[in-house]
């Protein structure tokens, strides 16, 4: 057998998001004697000892590698996200390796779906990736979002509420043959990637276009997020997009999503003062968000740039707003480790019913085995049976 370079093994523990001892843990390496289990894997990665095959087996499953990757010369270099749009602060939060991980994963999965769908004759590809660029104008894409997805703000706001308005808003999006998955994290909460890393990415392909969004952040900016990843997929841009937006594509793609969910001529009904206070303007902000299914951060945004409120009121507000936002997060993750909610239903909603029903329709016809199945819905080969149980095949051909 080939001997194994060391630097491979810390590469593709590195680049997989995971510390010593949750490597050492997820691998099944136990401690010996006074030997810990991380301190075994450091020896393997320091090149002390030659890991054996079947530990090698399980590093290429934890570590999402094929095997043959642990038999290269060096590392490869860093998968291809696409652009990064993200400002650098976004970049200097310590999750790079967990947003390469991620992104390669959803990158595996979306050459499945391409392959399947490649494979239907009557599948038709996306005309609209690629369709518009930044000097067609905000409303010019705005519009061909709006009639590719046949939905309006109308009826996007007579949801009952946020997370229905976001969820009428992923049915069009997918019934239009785009995957939008939500995905915070590699497969656990220890992979956990905060929102301040990076908020969502557009995969844009003709065939399987897909929107990531990042599930740690709060349900009322879910929406943003895909609208905004949206125009990116009509820009034919693939890339990584974060909270702070720099450069111009970035404010490009957040004034195509502003567009759909606050008209300007309507954010100019929220009066406020001069020398109105912070707290009089948090008020005003709730209870506008909260009646049109709008993100807070996102119409404290609008209001700075349309000079509505001075750039210090805006960085008051946005701090606040953040450390509640991280307040309401801890909370909900104390009360899921609590409740503990069924796995499946919470996987389920996550991957949306596209994928689903696609990966439900292709084992019934024999074009997709139980371990690529798994591989496509980032689940073990034997949930793949309970996930799809309660889905239905209809309606999975896109027009």
């Amino acid at each position: 057998m080939p001997l194994v370079n060391p630097e491979i093994l810390r590469w593709a523990r590195e680049t997989a998001g995971y510390s010593l001892e949750r490597a050492a843990e997820a691998v099944g390496l136990k401690k010996l004697k006074e030997v810990t289990a991380a301190e075994r894997l450091m020896a393997l990665e320091a090149g002390d000892r030659q890991p054996s095959r079947p530990l090698l087996l399980r590093m290429a499953q934890k570590y999402r590698r094929p095997l043959l990757a642990f038999y290269l010369d060096t590392p490869p270099r860093r998968g291809d996200r696409g652009e990064d749009f993200r400002s650098v602060p976004d970049r200097q939060t310590g999750s790079e390796m967990l947003v390469d991980a991620l992104v390669r994963d959803v990158r595996a999965r979306q050459g499945i779906v391409r392959d399947i769908l490649s494979d239907d004759e009557t599948y038709q590809a996306r005309s609209f990736i690629g369709s518009a660029k930044m000097d067609d104008g905000v409303e010019v894409v705005l519009d061909s979002i709006r009639k590719t997805l046949r939905l309006d703000l109308k009826e996007y706001r007579e949801q009952p509420s946020p997370e229905k308005a976001f969820a009428l808003l992923r049915s069009r999006t997918e019934a239009a043959g785009i995957f939008v998955l939500l995905v915070g994290n590699l497969g656990s909460h220890h992979t956990a990637i905060d929102v301040e890393a990076f908020r969502g990415f557009a995969l844009a392909d003709n065939i399987a276009p897909f929107v990531i969004i990042n599930d740690q952040d709060a349900v009322a900016a879910w929406s943003f997020t895909l609208l905004h990843e949206l125009a990116h997929l009509w820009l034919g841009k693939t890339g990584v997009s974060g909270r702070s937006p720099t450069l111009q594509i970035e404010k490009f793609c957040n004034d195509v999503a502003a567009a759909f969910l606050l008209p300007a001529q309507e954010l100019r009904t929220l009066k406020i003062a001069r020398d109105e206070s912070t707290q009089s303007i948090l008020d005003k902000i709730n209870e506008f968000s909260e009646a049109r299914h709008l993100s807070r951060t996102m119409v404290a945004y609008s209001l700075h740039l349309a000079g509505m409120i001075n750039a210090q009121t805006w960085q008051t507000i946005s701090a606040w707003l953040l450390a509640q936002w991280k307040k309401s997060r801890d909370a909900k993750r104390d009360r899921e480790k609590d409740s503990k909610p069924n796995y499946f239903v919470v996987r389920r909603h996550r991957l949306g019913p596209a994928i689903l029903r696609l990966v439900a329709r292709s084992m019934e016809e024999g074009a997709l085995t139980p371990t690529r199945a798994s591989r496509v819905l980032g689940v073990k080969p034997r949930s793949v049976a309970p996930l799809l149980s309660p889905v239905s095949t209809t309606g999975t051909r896109a027009a």
